[in-house]
């Protein structure tokens, strides 16, 4: 489940509890990276909180489209299924998460959300690497500064995560074991392998 011991739900007290019930009845159980945040729950509740300012001002779709592309380019595994599914399930069809993994510019998106995907995988792969060119490319199709913005601190936010995450060795939750669609959860294992599959 992970390279570090974790806090059991059994033995969880104070902010940690706290954090553990506030997860349990936000996702319906309680996640694995929650339990991994479990001894620094200071840190997990900040975190919540700059997701929390950061989708105030996004659209949704944009967030959980801009969150999945850099859980690909992270290699992120766990981010990858958390988004992929939730994208599946709100925003778009299988097909096109599959497409999307798989190469962006052949999942039917239009013209500013494919820019919005390649500038997003372009920041999480290397941030240095960002040029005026890349941030006028998403002004030509639309995008305001702090929109541009928005996506720059939803990718960034995504890194933290993700890295953490990986770096603990933090397992994937068996929900997605058990309720995805093979085909989706494989497009969406792009790092450490998903666990516990039936």
């Amino acid at each position: 489940m992970s390279f570090i011991s974790t806090i059991g739900e059994d033995e969880a007290q104070g902010r940690t509890a706290d954090v553990y019930d506030r997860e349990r009845a936000r996702v319906g159980y309680l996640p694995r990276y929650a339990m991994t945040f479990g001894a620094r729950p200071d840190v997990y509740t900040a975190w919540r909180g700059l997701i929390g300012a950061i989708t105030a001002g996004m659209d949704p779709r944009r967030f959980e489209l801009v969150t999945l592309a850099a859980a690909r380019e992270l290699r992120s595994t766990y981010c990858a299924l958390a988004h992929g599914s939730l994208l599946a399930e709100r925003f778009v069809d299988q097909d096109t998460v599959v497409s999307l993994m798989a190469d962006p510019s052949d999942a039917g998106l239009a013209p500013d959300e494919l820019a919005v995907l390649a500038f997003a995988a372009k920041v999480a792969r290397g941030a240095a690497d960002v040029e005026a060119d890349d941030v006028q490319a998403l002004r030509d199709v639309g995008l305001s500064d702090p929109e541009v913005l928005d996506v720059a601190l939803a990718v960034a936010a995504r890194c933290f995560f993700s890295t953490v995450l990986d770096a603990t060795g933090t397992a994937a939750d068996p929900v997605y074991g058990r309720t995805l669609d093979p085909v989706l959860r494989e497009a969406l294992t792009v790092g450490r392998p998903a666990t516990e599959r039936p």
